[in-house]
């Protein structure tokens, strides 16, 4: 027999009753029972009880053993009586009544319990991370995500794209979020940039005439954490593919992604192929946001026009002077008090903004200032338009257009929220188009990029020349599920003429261009075929299909939100020989 095990601890069944077995894992629980002693024996695959009565040696070994102890148990499988069967279990129907334990590793007082739900304190969980990493909930999310990176990997590879790996120590690229640098020790004064993103590789491996690339990419930014977004690093699935339209790029990558969530959906209904798509003015006028979250069904809608000559003076100052009023349906509110609505005025102050008007309704009778001052014609009319029943509510978000919708976008989340309109069953997917190339920098004054810089603008050169920037669209794209951005993504601008004269209007000139983006700009020169890609963040995927609100619970050695990780000490300080291996003298901090 192995010295360890003969089998794992998910693995005995009734039909191995009387075989003579050996497990191995750890204590998980104990339950003493007087004269016998029950141990639930964990290892990675699941749980097995081992059962041992007071005169055997085992109990010894047992009874002393801390829980988290890890040890080897060999005895005999047997029936547990029928009353004692564990339906919950693969290995319920049976017990091993251990003959011999050898203690192969002692575990001292646990600075947090491994079994049981109890919730602990971030900090302990990261400190402690390899055991928190044997709770169950944990243990299974980081099984998910090794089963979701295969299943990715497969299935781009039967869609016809090659893995390749990109470079991670780099150059500092300009652009986009904060590079971490790593110094060279053989080039003194200079430094190699960790990737945010392979994002010119690939696309120079589409210029070296590689059709259809992929990697499972670890990426690396110095960025502040989110509940969707891990400081430091995280992975995403990188995909670059030649000779292909936004349509292309769609009809490659829905397949993979709605493969791998009806894969692991668990009972979940997925969208339907292909995805809907939404153009991005569109989705910030319905849904007051660009990564709408579609199982919500409020639909937000522009009424400004009902208040232009309303009676409600607060609207028409707003409209007069360039602002917009948006209405927010709160269906089937007629049961709820004054209180519901007052609160999210209350939510609405809270988040910055001056307020959150709104009409109550209640078998048609309309209630509020609102209703009041605009006059119950004036109500129903818009209540028509928007096809509102006679028990349905209503808030108002007002001000500038792009404050208006944000407003208008969290009240739509907080209201399905609220009212429990959101479907947890559902995956719900969208593509965002048609992004605008340019905006206006209200700070700087200047037109800048809206998204992403090395996108083809639609109707290429000859909009970039005739047309208003702020009215050029960008073949760019976003594709979200369930309110979370998965990732962005474009048709790449691959002609060096049409980027020098995208920088240009975003107020770059031709130096500048050939400067920070030589690698990618000279090698256009040399023949660049049409291309585009996305990368889904695997990430935020996992997060999705564990139902997991928090990023960290899907990662195996997460930083703290400090970008910290405290189970390993990092980042920590280095000794004064590796400093100057480096050519590096330490500036201390002022201190105020």
């Amino acid at each position: 027999m192995h010295i360890y095990r003969s089998h794992n601890c998910a693995q005995l069944r009734k039909s191995d009753v009387g075989s003579t077995v050996r497990l191995s894992g750890w204590i998980h629980r104990k339950r003493d029972h007087g004269n016998l002693l029950f141990v639930d024996l964990r290892d990675h695959y699941g749980l097995t009880q081992i059962v041992t009565d007071v005169d055997s040696e085992a109990f010894k070994v047992l009874e002393k053993a801390r829980a988290e102890s890890v040890v080897t148990i060999t005895g005999d499988v047997v029936a547990r009586a029928n009353e004692t069967v564990n339906a919950n279990l693969p290995t319920g129907e049976i017990e091993v009544r251990a003959r011999e334990v050898t203690l192969q590793s002692a575990a001292q007082e646990l600075p947090m319990p491994v079994f049981g739900d109890s919730e602990y304190p971030e900090d302990i969980r990261l400190r402690y991370r390899f055991l928190d990493l044997r709770r169950e909930r944990l243990h299974n999310n980081i099984v998910l995500r090794s089963k979701v990176i295969s299943s990715v990997r497969q299935r781009m590879i039967d869609q016809g794209f090659t893995e390749f790996q990109t470079p991670i120590l780099t150059a500092s690229s300009p652009e986009g979020a904060r590079d971490y640098l790593v110094p060279s020790r053989v080039h003194p004064g200079k430094f190699y940039a960790l990737p945010q993103a392979p994002q010119m590789f690939k696309q120079l491996l589409m210029v070296a005439g590689f059709d259809r690339y992929f990697q499972i990419a670890p990426c690396f930014r110095d960025e502040d954490a989110r509940a969707d977004r891990s400081p430091g690093e995280f992975y995403q699935l990188d995909f670059e593919m030649s000779f292909v339209t936004q349509d292309d790029v769609f009809n490659a990558i829905e397949p993979v992604l709605h493969g791998l969530f009806e894969e692991f959906a668990n009972g979940r209904s997925v969208t339907p192929l292909p995805f809907p798509r939404i153009p991005y003015r569109e989705s910030m006028l319905k849904y007051g946001s660009d990564k709408p979250d579609l199982r919500n069904p409020i639909i937000i809608t522009d009424v400004s026009s009902y208040f232009t000559k309303s009676g409600f003076g607060l609207f028409e100052r707003i409209i007069e002077g360039g602002g917009v009023v948006r209405a927010i349906p709160a269906p089937n509110t007629a049961d709820k008090s004054r209180k519901f609505f007052d609160d999210m005025n209350e939510w609405a102050r809270g988040e910055g903004y001056a307020g959150l008007g709104y009409v109550t309704r209640k078998g048609g009778e309309f209630g509020g200032p609102i209703a009041k001052n605009h006059g119950e014609e004036g109500m129903k009319a818009i209540y028509e338009a928007l096809g509102l029943g006679a028990d349905d509510g209503l808030f108002f978000a007002a001000g500038k257009a792009d404050q208006a919708a944000k407003l208008a976008g969290a009240a739509r989340t907080r209201v399905g929220e609220q009212l429990n309109l959101i479907d947890a069953n559902k995956f719900e997917f969208c593509w965002i188009v048609d992004f605008p190339m340019f905006e206006y920098d209200e700070d700087a004054k200047k037109v800048d990029f809206s998204h992403n810089p090395f996108s083809m603008p639609q109707g290429e050169l000859e909009a970039l020349e005739t047309m208003d920037p702020l009215d050029i669209l960008a073949f760019q794209y976003d594709i979200v599920c369930n309110g979370v951005e998965l990732s962005s993504g474009a048709i790449r601008n691959h002609k060096p003429e049409i980027m020098y004269k995208a920088f240009e209007i975003a107020g770059y000139s031709q130096e500048d261009v050939d400067t920070n983006f030589a690698g990618m700009i000279n090698a256009f020169k040399f023949g660049a075929p049409p291309h585009g890609g996305s990368a889904p963040g695997i990430d935020r995927m996992v997060m999705l299909l564990a139902d997991e609100p928090n990023i960290r619970e899907v990662i195996v050695f997460p930083m703290n939100q400090k970008a910290e990780d405290l189970m390993m000490g990092a980042p920590g300080p280095v000794t004064a020989k590796q400093l100057r291996e480096l050519n590096i003298r330490v500036v201390e901090q002022t201190k105020n």
